[in-house]
């Protein structure tokens, strides 16, 4: 009989979570924080600047010390 979505590492793998979730087990929830990314004179590839909470993305560009800004979500 050949072997169906249900059936495999990848059911056992979500029927092993099912059981977890259901027990209140698993992983702890990761902290997240607002990182800023950008570029900048010194070093004009995309690298991590700072985080959102330390430092106002909008001054950094207004200044001219760094352009192409993003702010994404990263886990801590």
């Amino acid at each position: 009989m050949p072997k169906g979505y249900a059936e495999g590492p990848a059911a056992e793998e979500a029927e092993r979570r099912l059981e977890e979730l259901e027990r209140g087990g698993g992983e702890p929830r990761r902290a997240e924080r607002l990182a800023v990314y950008g570029s900048t004179e010194d070093d004009p590839e995309r690298h991590f600047l700072g985080w959102r909470d330390e430092l106002d993305p909008d001054e950094l560009f207004a200044s001219g010390k760094a352009w192409g800004l993003t702010v994404v979500r990263a886990t801590v």
